[in-house]
């Protein structure tokens, strides 16, 4: 039986997208994996984007509330938040016994500049998202 993962940050717009899609792309056979933002919120562009090059589909993935999950009475055996620790507290409890992780990545949408630099450090965070999920699955980065 697959454990059932949540993904949970402000705006369901980028972080819990690309920690949900790189979970499902290396461990599908492991992981039911879903994302939700504390607050309503559209997919950012530059995120699929740079997803894309990578090669890990966000086919089918859209925005999402948590109310969604709390209000239908899902369980999961993780949930973990990837914005910062204020927000995290903000995330509800849901029934069972899912145990619960914070890894913080910074917010995309705060980025500033030109279109080159602003798409870099959506990269970076690309990246560092990809890593933590390698490195909890226990897999190698190739």
């Amino acid at each position: 039986m697959k454990e059932r993962v949540l993904f949970v940050c402000i705006h369901n717009s980028a972080r819990s997208q690309m920690a949900e899609a790189f979970l499902h792309h290396y461990a599908s056979d492991r992981y039911e994996v879903f994302s939700a933002g504390l607050e309503s919120g559209q997919m950012n562009p530059r995120v699929v984007q740079a997803m894309q090059e990578l090669d890990v589909s966000m086919e089918g993935q859209y925005a999402k509330p948590i109310t969604l999950y709390v209000n239908d009475g899902s369980t999961f055996d993780y949930v973990i938040t990837v914005c910062d620790e204020s927000n995290a507290e903000r995330c509800p409890l849901f029934p069972g016994k899912s145990e619960r992780l914070h890894w913080s990545f910074p917010d995309p949408s705060v980025l500033k500049g030109d279109e080159e630099s602003i798409m870099n450090s959506v990269r970076e965070i690309r990246d560092m998202v990809h890593e933590r999920i390698l490195e909890w699955i226990g897999k190698e980065s190739n």
